[in-house]
């Protein structure tokens, strides 16, 4: 049981009702504007999200493409190397140290 010790209620004013219910109603919208700002960001973040992923996907069968013709190319050297027929390394070899000759000569004559 509550006892009162001669407090008695009195009802809040009717102007300083109506100053809170109009703030109320301010917050309420600031919030409301402020919550859809939200939704907005959080859905463009997620559509980046999805982009983002996206590309990274298409890298990554880049990279595993590049790699299978990677182990293709090196295979096909390494059954090269093994042939009989070394004579197309040396071949190599000199080709690369001409190319490499005549960029250098290229190079200096500017």
């Amino acid at each position: 049981m509550r006892r009162t010790h001669g407090y008695h209620y009195s009802p809040v004013p009717s102007d300083v009702t109506n100053g809170i219910e109009e703030e109320n109603d301010q917050m309420t919208e600031e919030l409301k504007d402020k919550i859809h700002a939200l939704k907005s960001l959080s859905i463009d973040i997620g559509n980046e999200v999805k982009y983002q992923e996206r590309l990274i996907h298409d890298i990554d069968d880049d990279f595993e493409k590049s790699g299978g013709f990677m182990r293709h190319t090196m295979n096909r050297v390494l059954r090269l190397s093994k042939g009989r027929h070394n004579y197309y390394i040396c071949y190599l070899l000199l080709f690369t140290v001409v190319v490499f000759f005549v960029l250098y000569v290229l190079i200096k004559m500017r």
